[in-house]
């Protein structure tokens, strides 16, 4: 299945008043050369990319790596999302994405639907056993885990184990039984108690790689095809 067969009678969505002002505000040329993430309105992930050259409402997508068979066809409504250094915020926005020549689009009609202050990485939902091991304490025995979604930026992890705010740890996990391992170096942002059955940590990778990044998406697209071919 191509790329242009996810989408079909998207509806467009209105833009609170307030967002256009801010937009109107802003200028959207203030986030031109963001990464971002491109997703259907289902929030399936389709690429990322660097938001290029913008002029009003349009600018350009240029795709950072195959992510599968890209096909001709009509424009396509689609939700991005990406982080502004500059202005510190994470940055939602949709548009209108055509292909012009591989691993390029044309983006058009694109309008801020919000500014958050977020990583706005889109987060795959995974739920498979993990590894971690604790490394800035005194225990360095490893513990098992799940690991219920991940990112480029990092993942969240249910364990019985109690850590505190800012502990890190090695995160070891793989994502698909054919492919290596990935050894990712996290440190906890947030902690949900689950009653008496365990915590969610909310985790941030420390100095990934972006080799790391890439096997993550490409990962992350490879599980998203799994599932669409057992739908």
């Amino acid at each position: 299945m191509g790329l242009f067969d996810l989408f079909k009678n998207k509806a467009k969505v209105e833009v609170p008043e307030e967002v256009e002002e801010t937009q109107e505000q802003e200028g959207i040329e203030v986030y031109s050369g963001i990464r971002v993430e491109v997703t259907t309105f289902e929030d399936q992930l389709l690429f990322t990319a660097k938001l290029m050259d913008l002029k009003g409402d349009t600018g350009e997508l240029y795709q950072y790596f195959e992510t599968g068979t890209l096909q001709s066809g009509g424009p396509v409504e689609v939700k991005i999302r990406g982080y502004s250094a500059y202005k510190r915020k994470a940055v939602y926005m949709e548009g209108v994405i055509t292909p012009e020549i591989k691993n390029m689009w044309r983006v058009e009609d694109l309008v801020i639907t919000k500014v958050e202050n977020d990583r706005a990485f889109f987060r795959l939902n995974v739920d498979v056993d993990a590894v971690l091991t604790r490394y800035d304490g005194p225990d360095a025995a490893e513990s098992v885990c799940r690991l219920l979604n991940i990112s480029i930026g990092g993942a969240c992890i249910f364990t019985q184990e109690e850590y505190s705010m800012g502990s890190k740890f090695r995160l070891r996990v793989r994502l698909l039984g054919d492919r290596p391992e990935f050894l990712l170096y996290c440190e906890i942002l947030r902690i949900i108690e689950k009653d008496e059955t365990g915590y969610e940590y909310g985790c941030r990778f420390l100095e990934i790689s972006e080799e790391e990044e890439q096997r993550i998406i490409q990962s992350m697209f490879a599980i998203q095809s799994m599932r669409k071919d057992i739908c």
